[in-house]
């Protein structure tokens, strides 16, 4: 097998997994790539396979990460995804392997990635880190973990910031924060704010801007995180249909 490390150099010509083929996510991918090379800049690393596929890793130290955590001389995972007919084929492994070997070679004490209590959409699934060596160094409500592979006992503990426990930008219908981090999450918000204000919801969404920004968000998932009426409710980037059914339940509930 082989992967391909994007760089500032071949980003413009290479695609990066994210939002294949769909040409409603053509802007949001442009973006994502600006993001990226910013990024990387800041000691981003991006590889995936050398294929048209969703295989890939994407990781920078922890100081640089868009993510409200305190993790000092760590390697942060953005992503890591592997989909479809790559599933166990040994890719994910790999990647983790090329992302222990860099921050090893940096003189980092380990490594920190996202993960949740239980199996959910877009965070890695939990067993397979502690499968691959993991242990859980912090959680924050309502199900996020903070999974950290460590090679230096005498390191910092990773965790998360107290900003996670602060109110979100309004207590008035649905208010989400966001970055250019992902694709499906910048293509879809039009949409959810079209379904939104059809049920006189408000609605805002928040475009976080900057590192200091996100590494002080009440938002743990900084990709995409959305609040109703200031309580945190899914990190999920929902289709309009099920955005609708789901406002439709909540509307019910209130």
């Amino acid at each position: 097998m082989v992967f391909l490390q994007i760089t500032k150099e071949n980003i413009d010509r290479e695609h990066i997994c994210c939002a294949l083929g769909a040409k409603q996510y053509e802007e949001a991918v442009r973006e994502k790539k600006r993001w990226l090379g910013e990024r990387m800049e800041e000691g981003l690393k991006f590889y995936r396979l050398d294929e048209r596929a969703k295989v890939f890793i994407e990781y920078l130290p922890a100081e640089n990460a868009w993510v409200p955590i305190d993790a000092p001389n760590y390697m942060y995972i953005d992503c890591l995804w592997v989909s479809g007919r790559h599933k166990g084929s040994g890719h994910s492994r790999n990647l983790l392997e090329q992302c222990i070997r860099d921050a090893k070679e940096s003189g980092m004490d380990g490594i920190v990635h996202l993960s949740s209590n239980k199996k959910l959409p877009y965070l890695s699934d939990k067993r397979y880190l502690e499968h691959m060596g993991f242990i859980v160094a912090d959680q924050a409500a309502p199900y996020f973990e903070l999974l950290v592979l460590k090679w230096n006992d005498g390191a910092v503990q990773p965790a998360f910031k107290d900003s996670v426990l602060a109110k979100p930008g309004s207590d008035q219908g649905i208010y989400i924060y966001y970055t250019a981090q992902c694709p499906f999450a910048v293509g879809v918000l039009d949409d959810l704010q079209k379904v939104a204000e059809e049920k006189g919801v408000p609605f805002k969404a928040h475009r976080i801007s900057s590192r200091e920004e996100a590494q002080q968000s009440p938002a743990i998932w900084t990709t995409f995180s959305l609040f109703s009426n200031g309580q945190f409710m899914t990190h999920e980037i929902m289709s309009p249909a099920k955005f609708e059914k789901w406002l439709d339940a909540v509307t019910r509930e209130n």
